[in-house]
């Protein structure tokens, strides 16, 4: 339902966002379809944890000259009732981050879940610089940041893809191999990240937990680690034994529950990446805020890699 709601107002370490775009998660509609049976938090819930725009007011205690600020945003609907599909949106002021000149709202709207997820998927197990990396679906939107991310911190980061042209957006992240996985065996696959990799890999990136733990069990090095943000299934089984002997580690990611502190620093890397000039993602749906449904239905259905924004009546 699309409504009129008083204009929020900034507390104490706040500040309010003018919203240009909002981005849309799947974590977004798995929330309105109650995906992890949790319910629904608020009585009314204003959707989207991501979004991008202009601060237009500050709450006590935050430094005047944000005002006019253009910024991007992530967790704005964690924890919290009212998120960035709406023409305005409060948020801390930590949590509104500046946009780098030239990137469009439309591009910081999609920011916030994937790439910190990526810097924590990354990061997880400790530094990468020197260690060969694999994202699993380094086409996705967390796994394109992912790959960037990696190569930023100075890890050889391989891929994995379904088609060509996803093959194309993981490049274009910074990859430096790329092994398409559509219509091919898995041994096929595993003989393919071997070759490329022959000491194994030091660290997954994992977006199909368990669809793809065999396969990541058989490339891992002894002593490397797998951080899963993603399964096809809640109950995935796994290959406990091989696991054991590999002494392997696993980290289970959810990004709402991210410390403070390691959501500061994957803001700050995704702006680097930017800076660096990583051209973002591809955006295939535009829609305007009064026809949020069309977004929501495009991201359900699952339209391969292109991302979903809402764009406002306040727009550029």
């Amino acid at each position: 339902m699309v409504g009129t709601l008083p204009d929020p107002e900034p507390e104490p370490g706040e500040v309010r966002i003018r919203v240009a775009a909002s981005g849309i998660n799947p974590g977004d509609v798995k929330k309105r379809q109650n995906a992890f049976g949790y319910g629904m938090p608020f009585p009314r819930v204003i959707p989207h944890s991501d979004g991008a725009g202009t601060i237009d007011r500050i709450g006590q205690g935050v430094a005047r000259p944000r005002i006019g600020e253009r910024v991007w945003c992530y967790g704005a609907q964690s924890y919290r009732a009212f998120g960035t599909a709406a023409e305005y949106v409060v948020v801390p002021s930590s949590q509104a981050v500046p946009l780098p000149d030239g990137v469009p709202f439309e591009q910081g709207a999609c920011l916030g879940i994937p790439g910190i997820t990526a810097h924590r998927a990354v990061h997880a197990a400790g530094p990468v610089a020197g260690r060969t990396l694999l994202v699993q679906g380094g086409a996705g939107a967390v796994g394109v940041c992912a790959v960037g991310l990696a190569r930023l911190a100075g890890a050889r980061v391989l891929a994995t893809v379904r088609s060509g042209a996803d093959a194309a957006l993981a490049r274009a992240a910074g990859a430096h191999e790329v092994v398409q996985y559509d219509g091919r065996s898995r041994d096929e696959i595993i003989r393919e990240l071997r070759a490329l990799a022959p000491g194994g890999m030091d660290h997954v990136v994992e977006v199909a937990f368990g669809a793809n733990i065999d396969v990541d069990c058989e490339v891992l090095a002894n002593d490397g680690s797998i951080a899963a943000y993603a399964t096809e299934t809640a109950t995935p089984a796994i290959p406990f034994w091989p696991l054991v002997f590999k002494n392997v580690r696993i980290f289970f990611l959810g990004s709402d529950d991210f410390p403070q502190a390691a959501k500061a620093a994957a803001a700050e890397s995704i702006n680097a990446m930017l800076a660096g000039g990583w051209p973002g993602f591809r955006i295939d749906k535009r829609v305007s805020l009064a026809n949020i449904a069309e977004a929501h239905e495009y991201v359900e259905q699952r339209h391969g890699n292109g991302r979903a924004v809402v764009l406002t009546a306040r727009s550029e």
